[in-house]
């Protein structure tokens, strides 16, 4: 496979699997969001489009780099193998940032109802 073909289906692929992980957290991270900053939905707006462009900046930089890395495979199998560790660490990557951003809306969602209780 000629090393361009073999940058651009690796490359083409990553995009594809970032936007489709980007638009589904983007979709329905948007309802655990009202719910963390207690339906404003200026707010869980703002934070779901600030989420979104930085999964994307962090992944689409990550994909970026990977393209220099490893050497251009010189037949079927080191294709097979170099594209699946390639695409692997982006996928990783993808389901790292979901659980960390998960991990910190679910620590804001957990002060503010502190507070909300704490108030009453």
């Amino acid at each position: 496979m000629l090393p361009i073909a073999y940058h651009s289906v690796y490359l083409a692929l990553s995009v594809v699997f970032t936007i489709l992980v980007g638009q589904n957290l983007y979709r329905n991270g948007y309802r655990f969001l009202l719910d963390a900053f207690d339906s404003d939905e200026e707010m869980a707006g703002s934070i779901n489009r600030l989420l979104l462009t930085g999964f994307y900046l962090v992944n689409f930089g990550l994909v970026s780099l990977f393209v220099s890395i490893g050497s251009v495979p010189t037949d079927a199998g080191e294709v097979f193998q170099a594209m699946t560790f390639k695409l692997g660490w982006v996928l990783l990557v993808l389901g790292g940032m979901h659980f960390f951003n998960m991990k910190n809306v679910a620590k804001i969602r957990s002060k503010a109802k502190a507070k909300v209780a704490y108030a009453r």
